[in-house]
């Protein structure tokens, strides 16, 4: 069996740092690195490309609301044709990065409130989308289980693979409890195996009332803002390991799907 393991990255800005990433690239195969809108600036683009680059990790854009005070986790109400131009644009910068280092972009995924939204709207997941379609139709669609986002990723031809996370509890439509919730982030590494365990022996997921939600799913996603999130990362890569599962970047896994 083979899985990804994946970790949003490059969330610093100017002076101000936010993460572990040269650490957290030790443990992942693909890094989200953001593009600027809610964290990353130019240079931390680079840094953390040539950071990936230096690993063997697979990189992709990590688009967001334009909302760097609120980190992108504040929710926005965008005209369809200005949201798939900001996407357009956050891709397209990191892109620009990419090819100088002589690297390049292998998928999207959306940050924060922008993702959490596109799961449950239809139409703003299909805006995400015919951007992506419209700039390389061959990228890759991180995007969560049970989502709309997903789903219309796979009806416009996107290769898509099915997100799940490890640091995060889920609610019974297999959505992500709110940040704001108790118990809706898991902070100790052992959960954190424990609920990668959990989703490897039911085929799914488990929501935080105990339903059980079978799917399937292709990368494990450790929050790089999470203070353990190294920590994390190591020990549900050790674990799954010891589990004799092989750890790939995106495009070796999608090649197998």
């Amino acid at each position: 069996m083979k899985i990804n393991i994946n970790a949003d990255m490059g969330e610093s800005f100017g002076a101000y740092c936010l993460g572990n990433d040269g650490e957290l690239l030790k443990a992942v195969s693909s890094a989200n690195i953001a593009s600027g809108f809610h964290a990353g600036d130019p240079w931390i683009m680079t840094e953390t490309l040539q950071m990936a680059l230096d690993n063997g990790v697979s990189v992709g854009a990590h688009p967001s609301f334009p909302d760097l005070q609120g980190f992108g986790r504040r929710v926005m109400h965008i005209a369809p044709h200005e949201l798939r131009a900001l996407v357009l644009y956050q891709i397209g910068a990191l892109e620009g990065i990419a090819r100088s280092l002589g690297s390049r972009v292998t998928h999207v995924k959306p940050h924060g409130a922008l993702n959490n939204m596109a799961c449950v709207d239809y139409d703003l997941a299909e805006n995400i989308v015919t951007a992506m379609v419209s700039y390389d139709p061959t990228m890759i669609l991180l995007a969560p289980v049970c989502s709309e986002l997903a789903k219309v990723g796979i009806e416009h031809g996107l290769p898509v693979a099915l997100e799940v996370f490890a640091d995060r509890a889920y609610d019974e439509s297999g959505q992500l409890v709110s940040r704001s919730q108790p118990g809706s982030v898991f902070s100790d590494p052992a959960d954190c195996v424990e609920n990668v365990r959990g989703m490897l022996n039911r085929g799914g997921i488990e929501s935080i009332n105990g339903k059980i939600i079978k799917t399937d799913f292709h990368s494990i996603c450790v929050h790089g803002d999470n203070q353990e999130s190294v920590k994390i990362a190591i020990e549900v890569r050790e674990f799954l390991e010891s589990e004799g599962i092989e750890i790939v970047t995106l495009p070796h896994i999608m090649k197998s799907i």
